[in-house]
């Protein structure tokens, strides 16, 4: 191994499409706030077909990969070793290259939910109400294992999606009662609410937010404020946004590819912020 591929390190975000991701402009902004000058950090539209000959053409300069849908189930099987965490959902989101060749698969969606919830004074919440049924909200019942011990109501459009998040539960620990997406105003009561739909699902439910708000964690960044997050700070509620997630879960990958502790959180999140603003 040369010089310049110890100290020349590279990392990148992979998936499909991968034009949106903002994970370039959050770790860019991490390695100059801790004078990585040398460290580069790509992104390159990746596919699960494409994936094992993607690895198969990295050289000992690579420090780490994150990555987003659809390869964080897709390459499970291309690694060495898979965190408790991430097999726990059965989703890589890190990947970190071990000075001996070894391939670490590692999920920071989960730690850096419970991180952004922390930040905003959330540390435990005795029940909660997720709305949406998809690979975020295993991630956020995942999450809940960790701060709630009682009840969490999951919203759902079908029955097929309501078995697989009974499945979770029973998986993670966490009691989970599902409940018709027609009845989903009634999650907007919960001691937290977090919102893991697509882009205008929720909407609609910006008119049923109560008089007295208590948190919502909705995971969307852009557009933002969703409605409903517009709707409840207007009404005093505390909002944690998509961005909150976001920087949270890349301080963690930043940290675990470069050994570099801690990140620097504000200077991310600022970053993040100006290339928000730009769109």
């Amino acid at each position: 191994m040369t010089s310049k591929a110890v100290d020349c390190r590279r990392a990148a975000v992979l998936g499909k499409p991968i034009g949106h991701s903002l994970s370039p402009v959050l770790h860019r902004a991490a390695y100059a706030e801790l004078g990585l000058g040398d460290w580069s950090y790509d992104r390159f539209e990746v596919d699960e077909a494409g994936l094992p000959a993607f690895f198969a053409g990295l050289g000992p300069e690579w420090a780490g990969l994150s990555l987003t849908m659809p390869l964080k189930r897709a390459v499970m099987p291309l690694l060495d070793e898979v965190s408790e965490t991430a097999a726990s959902v059965d989703a890589v989101n890190t990947v970190v290259f071990t000075e001996d060749g070894r391939k670490v698969g590692d999920n920071t969606d989960i730690p850096g939910m419970v991180a952004a919830l922390r930040e905003h004074g959330i540390e435990e919440v005795e029940s909660a109400a997720i709305l949406g049924a998809g690979a975020t909200a295993s991630s956020a019942l995942a999450a809940l294992a960790r701060i709630c011990p009682g009840e969490v109501v999951v919203y759902v459009r079908s029955a097929a999606r309501a078995a697989e998040m009974r499945e979770w539960g029973e998986r993670l620990d966490v009691e989970v009662r599902t409940a018709d997406w027609a009845d989903a105003a009634e999650a907007l009561h919960a001691p937290l609410v977090i919102a893991t739909t697509p882009a205008g699902t929720a909407d609609a439910l910006a008119t049923a937010v109560p008089e007295r708000p208590t948190t919502l964690f909705d995971v969307l960044y852009d557009p933002w404020p969703t409605e409903l997050a517009a709707r409840w700070s207007m009404f005093g509620g505390a909002v944690v946004g998509g961005l909150d997630l976001l920087v949270h879960q890349a301080v963690l990958q930043v940290e675990r590819m470069t050994g570099r502790t801690p990140a620097p959180l504000e200077a991310m999140r600022r970053a993040g912020e100006r290339a928000l603003a730009a769109r």
